[in-house]
């Protein structure tokens, strides 16, 4: 007999039925360097998912040799994609790390 479906994943700030907690009681000071504490872990999570990506991109072979390949040019590459991944990460280049940084956020009731 086959399992049932799996629920879908919902991601929420609260339980059900309760409202997400809030920011209360921080000064701004405070508040602020948490919203800068989320920034940096949504940066950061953007970061890795783009690693994974450009190394699912490098992996794929399209039946060419690889003329300058190497275990040199591999560890270039690799370090190439992480700073590429880190550059895209902090300046915004695909939004990932803004939207996180919104939802995170909101789910602590910052606004």
């Amino acid at each position: 007999m086959a399992a049932p479906p799996a629920p879908a994943l919902r991601i929420t700030g609260a339980a059900e039925g309760t409202t997400p907690p809030r920011a209360t009681g921080a000064t701004p000071e405070q508040a602020s360097a948490e919203r800068a504490e989320i920034k940096r872990a949504a940066q950061a999570f953007e970061a890795i998912m783009l690693r994974q990506l450009f190394a699912s991109a490098r992996a794929t072979d399209f039946g060419g040799e690889d003329v300058m390949g190497g275990q040199g040019m591999e560890q270039f590459t690799a370090m190439r994609d992480e700073h590429l991944a880190d550059i895209a990460s902090q300046t915004g280049a695909f939004g990932l790390a803004a939207s996180i940084e919104t939802q995170l956020a909101a789910m602590k009731g910052m606004r």
